[in-house]
């Protein structure tokens, strides 16, 4: 049998379309241990957090750029950990949160985005309310599994952070 007559198409250099979004969650916990949450307009509470650019920024300096844009609040990209990846898929689309934890001694936050948050609150993690933007609740659920916070199915990718036992 010949090969000689088996043509192989070129393989096709264009990238695939999108089946994927990468974001971060910021859980910003205060000297209290209360956590940060945002009031949508939407209705649910959310954490702040957002997109993350591939092509010139790490998580962690997305989660300090978010923060920053959403709250005014600044931390240098050192002071972020990131702690876990959570996965599911929704609408048919590969949705990847990155879950960072921020610690500040006490802040006060501002209304950066008015067009999508009303109000930010500190919050005490035992007093979580019920409206919570599914993202920010598999990330908190991440964070804290003994909050035991109602979330949609997902994979939660414990990430150990450096100088901490695997």
């Amino acid at each position: 049998m010949s090969t000689d007559s088996v043509s192989i198409p070129p393989r096709n250099a264009r990238p695939p379309r999108a089946h994927a979004s990468f974001g971060v969650g910021v859980v910003v916990q205060d000297g209290e241990g209360r956590i940060l949450l945002g009031r949508h307009h939407g209705g649910t509470w959310e954490l702040p957090g957002g997109k993350i650019d591939p092509t010139h920024e790490s998580v962690a300096a997305a989660a300090a750029r978010e923060l920053y844009e959403e709250t005014g609040l600044r931390v240098p990209v050192d002071a972020v950990t990131v702690f876990a990846m959570v996965h599911d898929v929704v609408g048919g689309i590969n949705r990847i949160s990155m879950a960072a934890l921020v610690r500040v001694g006490s802040a006060v936050p501002e209304i950066a985005e008015p067009h999508l948050i009303s109000v930010w609150r500190w919050t005490a993690p035992e007093e979580l309310p019920s409206a919570l933007f599914d993202p920010s609740a598999q990330i908190l659920a991440a964070w804290r599994p003994d909050l035991g916070v109602e979330h949609p199915p997902a994979h939660h990718l414990r990430i150990t952070p450096p100088g901490e036992p695997a």
